[in-house]
């Protein structure tokens, strides 16, 4: 018996795949009125399956910013409520980088502590051998008074938790590294931050749902497939290094994953025009008519995560310049695109000077899709930003193509005056079902 003749892959424009992949993020269509429930909020972190979490504050920590760039003005609390009060919707690992993501997640990431010697930073992997007594107290300090900060951790260890006095980069205490040592294996986790962020250490028993906790333990091959399956959705379409890089995973455990995935038929290969590899949409994917959306986009936002895709899908070359010397920055310190539409038409570097209230726009440039409503929907965007961060107005540098017209029309935009959008009152919603570089 002849074997029949294998269909053709789905052909899709390069247009196709960009709704495509708004939609699976939650950015194709136009923000959700009235308030931001619990259960709204919810919905958007678990369509991207994850937050990555930065404490750069220029303009607000990077966690924040993706949930506005997708419902607008929200009650910061509301996060604070998922990942700090039980039952817990949201913990800390490291998935894509240091991360708030869903139990369920958690359990699936496994595989990465799993090989905390190979995957944690070295200063933190020694510390097993090098402080192996302090490790053992610190254990026995979270059980009997956890949660605690690593401020508080340090106080109960004494002496004993010296800090180098020198060297770049974060200078951890011997208790600070084992607290990281003991959260990349496992033993512990964060029960919440504090106003300062710092994370609040207890052990996972006391943190994780009583439901996940019980679950079995995943093998390896279960959590590597369920991370490339959610990197896969949250993208609608992509390549194999679009779907391993949202969770960071490499090797040829996520290509087995990928093969399986195709037979089983959660994913369908594609040809997307213009792009030479090959691709993939997941079989929840839609792909809207049209993509209305304008919204700001954290530099930390999963949209912009994988740079030669953002390339590929919209034309636009971006790059984080934070820890570019400031003479060799091209479009500033803290840069985020705008989306819109199905185009990134902007990016200006901005910057929170809360002391004056001010929303300050160092920078304003204009990327290869520009159109000519892109200043006044770029300048009616940065007024709904700075109500959300509770600043009176916003100022504009003249840096940049794109600042003198862009101050023009904040010049004709409406006073920011009014109440920002908020939940404080609302309970949190635990009918709706979850989904499956941090510096302190």
């Amino acid at each position: 018996m002849v074997s029949p003749a294998p269909r053709a892959a789905r052909r899709m424009s390069l247009s196709a795949a960009r709704r495509t992949a708004l939609a699976a993020q939650g950015l194709a269509g136009e923000r959700p009125s009235g308030p931001v429930t619990a259960a709204r909020f919810h919905k958007a972190v678990g369509r991207m399956g994850l937050l990555q979490i930065d404490s750069v504050n220029v303009l607000a920590r990077a966690h924040l910013v993706p949930v506005y760039s997708r419902l607008g003005p929200y009650d910061t609390t509301l996060l604070d409520r998922a990942a700090g009060r039980a039952p817990r919707r949201l913990v800390e690992y490291w998935a894509h980088e240091a991360s708030f993501v869903p139990p369920a997640t958690y359990r699936l990431l496994e595989w990465r502590r799993r090989r905390y010697r190979e995957q944690a930073w070295g200063s933190i992997s020694a510390t097993e051998a090098t402080h192996s007594a302090e490790v053992e107290a610190i254990r026995q300090i979270v059980a009997e008074h956890g949660p605690l900060t690593a401020t508080e951790v340090e106080r109960h260890l004494g002496s004993a938790s010296d800090r180098p006095e020198d060297g770049w980069g974060w200078r951890w205490s011997v208790a600070k590294r084992a607290l990281e040592l003991l959260f990349f294996t496992g033993e512990i986790t964060s029960a919440g931050r504090t106003a300062s962020f710092e994370r609040r250490y207890d052990l996972v028993e006391r943190v994780l749902p009583a439901d996940v906790l019980a679950a079995p333990v995943p093998t390896d091959a279960e959590c590597v497939r369920g991370l490339v399956e959610i990197g896969a959705r949250a993208h609608g379409v992509g390549t194999l290094r679009c779907f391993s890089d949202y969770f960071r995973l490499k090797g040829a455990a996520p290509r087995d994953a990928l093969a399986e995935l195709v037979d089983e038929g959660t994913l369908e290969p594609v040809v997307v025009d213009g792009w030479d590899r090959p691709t993939f949409r997941h079989r929840d994917a839609t792909t809207p008519r049209r993509a209305v959306a304008q919204t700001l986009l954290s530099p930390f936002d999963p949209l912009v995560f994988e740079r030669r895709r953002l390339a590929e899908l919209f034309g636009t070359h971006y790059r984080i310049e934070i820890y570019v010397p400031a003479p060799r920055r091209v479009h500033g310190y803290y840069v985020l695109p705008f989306l819109e539409g199905e185009s990134i038409a902007a990016r200006v570097d901005l910057k929170a000077d809360r002391r004056a209230g001010v929303l300050r726009v160092l920078s304003a440039h204009r990327d290869p899709e520009v159109t000519d409503r892109t200043p006044a929907a770029l300048a009616q965007e940065l007024c709904v930003l700075a109500r959300w961060l509770g600043l009176d107005r916003v100022e504009v540098e003249r840096a940049g193509d794109l600042a003198s017209e862009l101050s023009g029309h904040l010049d004709r935009s409406v006073p920011l005056d009014g109440p920002v959008p908020s939940d404080d009152s609302a309970p949190l919603d635990d009918s709706a079902p979850p989904s499956g570089g941090e510096q302190e």
